[in-house]
């Protein structure tokens, strides 16, 4: 999120290794593992490309937070916990209000988050 509330979601892709030749991952997928609206949320993904795909993950937080009024946290908790199966993955999320979501259904998900009220928290597991 900029000074002027825009929000925008980057999002890197682990690469070539051990990966099926033609195989298109989640990360260029918008919606899957990534979005961006400045009017609910900022959603980077991390996980099974696949299922990011399959369940449109990241879009899926932005949909249930405009369209069912869910904060941030819940959405994120209902998509990645209900939607995806066990160690699938996980999201790193800003809201248009500034909250944080640091949501994931693995043993682990190397993760940080910073506000301007203080909040710093790194971490890799629960």
């Amino acid at each position: 999120m900029d000074k002027d509330g825009n929000l925008a979601a980057a999002t890197s892709t682990g690469g070539m290794t051990n990966k099926r030749f033609g195989r298109i991952g989640d990360v260029p997928v918008i919606g899957a593992g990534t979005y961006a609206n400045n009017a609910t949320v900022a959603v980077s993904c991390t996980g099974r490309g696949e299922e990011f795909i399959r369940h449109n993950v990241a879009h899926s937080v932005s949909a249930m937070m405009e369209h069912k009024g869910s904060s941030l946290q819940e959405a994120a908790d209902a998509v990645i916990h209900g939607k995806l199966a066990k160690d699938d993955g996980g999201l790193i999320a800003v809201g248009a209000d500034g909250s944080i979501a640091l949501v994931f259904n693995s043993s682990g998900m190397f993760r940080g988050a910073a506000d301007s009220s203080g909040r710093f928290e790194v971490a890799i597991w629960e």
